[in-house]
């Protein structure tokens, strides 16, 4: 609730979320430390600056719009965080596509932009998950009764009993949007890399990449 706190606590956030998406990245292009270095105070600084601002906008509203300001702003530094940890580089020189049977025909950036599409989707469907949807609701419906308020103790294993429960299926559902080898038509590929392909694999139409998690 406090300025600090958001500020810690978006911190730690958005710095586990930095790992998860240089880690599970598409492509394979390496990064230099120069470069994760500002993925990072980009990714952590656009969530520490939404949380602020919509602490902010928030406080003359009603109760239940403040408590998803958490979720606006992991949603926001997610778009910001998962083009930047590691994928600028795809974006420049594209990620590998292969075809049916794994072989490796080239680099496309078409396809690195899909992966990221792809990937920011399911993040941003997780964000919604229990502390930022079920657990905002679950309490709101119980001020009138003030429970939480003559029960103190009970706040802290409502809420992880919910964030858990809920992460239980969302982290899997979320992940199953799209699959884990991506497909695209070679269509949709750029010219060159239209061209490159109609040399190594004539009779392909479709080409397979990873797009990370």
């Amino acid at each position: 609730r406090t300025t600090p706190a958001v500020l810690l606590w978006q911190w730690v956030n958005q710095s586990f979320n930095a790992i998860v998406n240089y880690t599970n990245r598409s492509g394979d292009a390496p990064i230099t430390v120069g470069q994760l270095g500002t993925a990072y105070v980009s990714a952590t600084t656009g969530a520490v600056v939404t949380a602020l601002g919509l602490k902010s906008l928030t406080k003359h509203l009603p109760s239940i719009i403040g408590r998803y300001v958490p979720f606006a702003a992991v949603a926001a530094a997610n778009c910001i965080n998962i083009p930047l940890m590691g994928q600028r580089k795809e974006l420049k020189f594209g990620i590998p596509v292969m075809d049916e049977d794994g072989n490796r025909l080239g680099e496309s950036r078409a396809a690195a932009r899909q992966a990221i599409t792809q990937g920011g989707l399911p993040r941003a469907c997780k964000s919604v998950r229990g502390s930022r949807s079920v657990s905002p609701c679950f309490c709101w419906a119980l001020e009138p009764w003030e429970c939480l308020e003559r029960y103190p103790w009970l706040n802290a294993p409502l809420q992880v009993g919910l964030v858990g429960f809920c992460l239980v299926f969302a982290t899997p559902l979320c992940c199953a949007l799209f699959p884990q080898k991506s497909s695209m038509r070679v269509a949709r590929l750029e010219p060159e890399v239209q061209a490159l392909l109609r040399e190594k694999a004539p009779h392909a139409e479709m080409v397979y990449f990873n797009k990370g998690l």
